[in-house]
């Protein structure tokens, strides 16, 4: 295929795109921890079988497994010597499959390319010579297998645009005529892992010579929105692609990664990514056939789009002594004298400027809150340190915090290194977590491992160092005074293993608990009460959750790709029916807050978007 006929193709209404590779073949109990694409030679009867699963779903651009096919990243398998047959028989799976389907209307196939797993100078070692190489490596594998090779390419998952620049120069060389299709990925905050925002971007992109830009994995369907809405309207006459995840990724029990977002939520997003204007649509990490399908079907037959389109606008932007808290701290003895706490978490700084995080405290102060929380790199996202924000916030503002202390990503020394340093500046309130993997924020190479688990942790901060020892049982100069909490569900899916991990933790020292938002009163007594019954003793002090809904549109991305948030239809009815959706959510907020007061020891509001005002709406709103 040639660009005039991409182009042509897009003029007759926008392309179904496939959807994830990975999460099928682990769901058919393929290891994680293996090569994917070294499957397309040791196991092509399962990547053909995949192949076929979303021709049959409808698409129109089918992709080959070889998103990991370049040198560098088949190097950590010690397969970088076979580029060349890893895509190669990519390709010929692929073409196989295709001249054997019984589509209606010719599928197109495109040849997968991923970042290549390393840091270009000057963030890294490998020079543009060096990355071109291996981009040339496998585009050349990918244009020359088969009769056919591929009818196009996409770059996809990209992080620096120095590397798509440098991956689009070389596939102009080897295939000047090919259709190129440029995705970038990014975090949370709306921003690629390297730091690019989508109207960098999109500007930087469309200068290049590809024939569409877009956006793929990322979080979900809402988030894919309003960055495409942002590319488009930097580059309108440029075709643009919407590729999400189901949402943000969970971890379960046994290890397995789930996503939340339903093939009937994605349909909903397909008219709404239309009217937009992509021209490719698909699905990434999480997503399955029955995604494909029902954006097949939502293709088919539109109808009304729902879903709120994002309007876009572009702003000029210019550019004391601790309070040394004794034993009890000051949340001890709030909840020891049945005083009501309101606490909300706060996230770090992304930089060296502390200013903004002191106002909104201050704020939140004047408005009632007693309590603040400090979180630890939220999302996994790359802050300051949350031990010293806490420290500021405890200086300059006069309110004692609760630090959140992640075990991820933390080995024993440091552990035990950062606790210290934290109770020398006064900080003794602490909540004890798992915290966020490093895979869906900044640094997705960093370090994920831990030597201690929550509970463990747990215990060696309330009978070890608590008790004037370290994790060897070594003596430490004097006695901590910690008071340390931890995580709990009030709603859980599963009732009865979080009551058994509570009790663990109960066991281990946790002395209060901050839960995940509550929208369902009702059932958060019944599992006090059940708690209660079930061990013969009062439940710990908890400062159970509350999340303020922002608009509809938030509200059912909350409840779609959140993992554990379940949001009555009710409430997300309401908030679709509000004329002013924010002060709606605020009224939620306080509705929620006076049916959980009379059987919890305080409240913990999580703010959207820093939100902080809203938050102190509520607050102010129950004095």
């Amino acid at each position: 295929m040639n660009r005039d006929t991409f182009k042509q193709r897009l003029e007759n209404g926008p392309l179904l795109l496939d959807g994830a590779m990975g999460t099928l073949l682990y769901g058919k109990g393929i290891s994680i921890d293996q090569c994917f694409d070294a499957l397309n030679r040791r196991e092509p009867q399962a990547v053909a079988g995949i192949y076929r699963d979303y021709i049959d779903a409808g698409v129109d651009v089918l992709e080959t497994n070889t998103f990991a096919s370049n040198r560098y990243k088949l190097a950590e398998y010690g397969l970088q010597h076979e580029v060349l047959e890893l895509n190669t028989a990519a390709v010929s799976i692929a073409r196989r499959v295709i001249d054997a389907s019984f589509s209606s209307k010719p599928v197109l196939l495109a040849g997968a390319i991923g970042p290549l797993g390393v840091r270009l100078a000057p963030l890294g070692r490998v020079r543009v010579p060096e990355a071109k190489a291996a981009f040339r490596e496998q585009i050349q594998a990918l244009v020359g297998a088969d009769p056919k090779g591929v009818d196009l390419l996409i770059l996809e998952t990209m992080a620096d645009l120095k590397e798509v620049e440098a991956a689009v120069d070389v596939a102009r060389e080897v295939a000047p005529e090919l259709p190129i299709v440029a995705q970038m990925a990014f975090t949370h905050d709306d921003r690629t892992f390297i730091g690019h925002t989508p109207d960098e971007a999109a500007r930087k992109l469309s200068g290049f010579d590809v024939d569409m830009i877009g956006v793929n994995c990322s979080s979900g369907p809402a988030q894919v929105l309003r960055l495409i809405s942002i590319m488009k309207e930097v580059a309108p006459d440029m075709p643009i692609a919407a590729v999400p995840n189901a949402g943000w990724p969970e971890q379960t029990e046994g290890g397995r990664v789930m996503y939340a977002a339903t093939p009937e939520y994605f349909a909903r997003y397909t008219q709404a990514f239309c009217e937009v204007g992509a021209g490719l649509i698909g699905g990434c990490c999480g997503t399955t056939d029955l995604h494909i399908a029902a954006m097949r079907q939502a293709l088919d037959t539109p109808g009304e789009n729902t879903i709120s389109l994002p309007r876009v606008k572009f702003l000029q932007r210019d550019t004391a002594v601790t309070a040394v808290v004794e034993q009890p701290t000051q949340l001890a003895q709030y909840l020891n004298e049945g005083t009501f706490v309101i606490t909300v978490e706060m996230s770090p700084p992304k930089g060296v400027g502390a200013e903004r995080l002191l106002r909104r405290a201050s704020m939140l102060k004047e408005a009632g809150a007693n309590i603040l929380n400090l979180a630890d790199s939220p999302l996994a996202r790359m802050r300051m340190s949350a031990w010293a924000a806490a420290y500021l916030v405890q200086q300059d503002v006069g309110l004692e915090t609760i630090l959140h202390f992640p075990t991820r990503g933390r080995n024993l020394l440091r552990i035990q290194g950062d606790l210290l340093a934290a109770h020398d500046m006064g900080i003794r309130n602490l909540f004890v977590a798992m915290g966020d993997p490093t895979r869906i924020g900044d640094f997705p190479e960093a370090m994920d491992s831990y030597d201690i688990v929550p509970t463990g942790l747990m215990q060696l901060i309330t009978q070890q160092f608590n008790a004037g020892v370290d994790k060897s049982g070594n003596r430490i100069d004097q006695a901590t005074s910690f008071v340390a909490g931890c995580a709990l569900s009030l709603t859980p899916k599963d009732v009865e293993r979080e009551m058994i991990l509570l009790r663990k933790k109960v066991r281990n020292g946790a002395g209060f608990a901050l839960t995940q938002p509550v929208f369902d009163a009702a059932a958060a007594r019944n599992f006090i009460n059940t708690y209660e019954t079930r061990y013969g003793e009062p439940i710990i002090p908890i400062l159970a959750g509350i999340k303020l809904l922002h608009n509809g549109r938030n509200a059912d991305f909350l409840h779609n790709e959140v993992p554990g948030m379940i949001i009555p239809e009710a409430y997300r009815q309401r908030m679709h029916a509000a004329d002013n959706p924010q002060q709606t959510g605020v009224r939620i907020a306080q509705e929620m807050m006076e049916e959980i007061r009379p059987f919890v020891q305080g409240v913990y509001f999580m703010p959207n978007f820093g939100r902080y005002d809203l938050v102190a709406d509520v607050i102010g709103g129950q004095r």
